[in-house]
């Protein structure tokens, strides 16, 4: 049993979709043990980079920590490690994302107060003053919206997950269009607490080209184009 946890308790899961990031698992990993979730599932799509093996490794020290092979796609991936999760919550979070000491125990709160389902705020861990900018607009939008981005952390009910069919099995956006579909049975508890996120993609592409980039994807989604012709567009810059 993982730190913090006590019989009778709803069983909460952390899923992690990866694609060759065994850079990132170390330390991910690391702050994953320390916080009271019942497991710890990465869905690997694939990676070729020496990821799977350290996990197996690492998994002698973490019983909670389990590696599924997945088709690639985010989504994909998400939706597999939902499927094999043993418990009643599920929060999905990126590789590249660092939760605060408390993000488990929070979502336990906001679950178990009545939420169907929530996200964190995001920072980005950087010292540009452009990202305060981004992340005080992320922030804000997606309360005002009730919409969350991958980023941020999304947790939910399994029952809630399943009654909306999971994420859709599309290659952009459908962190978008899930919480668009949970939305439809409530809205989300907006943590305060704050995510921890890698600033990769603004720093490969340009902060300003790639906060345009991100602008334009969102609208011509909302406008009914194809994810598949936006996530091309999208993998340029990643």
């Amino acid at each position: 049993m993982g730190p913090g946890l006590t019989a009778g308790r709803a069983r909460l899961a952390c899923i992690v979709p990866v694609l060759d990031e065994a850079a990132q698992l170390p330390d991910l990993i690391d702050h994953l043990a320390r916080q009271p979730v019942d497991e710890i599932i990465v869905a690997d799509g694939g990676s070729s980079d020496g990821g799977p093996a350290w996990l197996a490794r690492r998994r002698a020290q973490e019983p909670r920590l389990r590696v599924l092979s997945s088709a690639p796609g985010r989504a994909v991936q998400m939706n597999a490690g939902a499927r094999a999760a043993r418990s009643d919550w599920l929060w999905f979070l990126h590789a590249d994302c660092r939760p605060p000491a408390g993000a488990a125990a929070a979502i336990r709160g906001a679950l178990a107060g009545g939420a169907r389902w929530g996200r964190f705020d995001v920072h980005l861990a950087g010292r540009r003053p452009a990202y305060r900018v981004i992340e005080a607009a992320m922030n804000l939008r997606s309360r005002l919206t009730g919409i969350a981005t991958g980023d941020q952390g999304l947790f939910v009910r399994g029952e809630a997950f399943r009654a909306v069919g999971g994420y859709p099995p599309q290659p952009l956006m459908e962190d978008i269009e899930l919480s668009r579909r949970l939305k439809g049975l409530g809205p989300p508890a907006c943590l305060r607490e704050r995510l921890a996120c890698d600033p990769r993609r603004w720093e490969a592409g340009g902060v300003a080209a790639t906060v345009l980039l991100m602008w334009w994807l969102r609208a011509r989604y909302w406008a009914g184009a194809d994810p598949a012709v936006l996530a091309r567009r999208y993998r340029r810059v990643r």
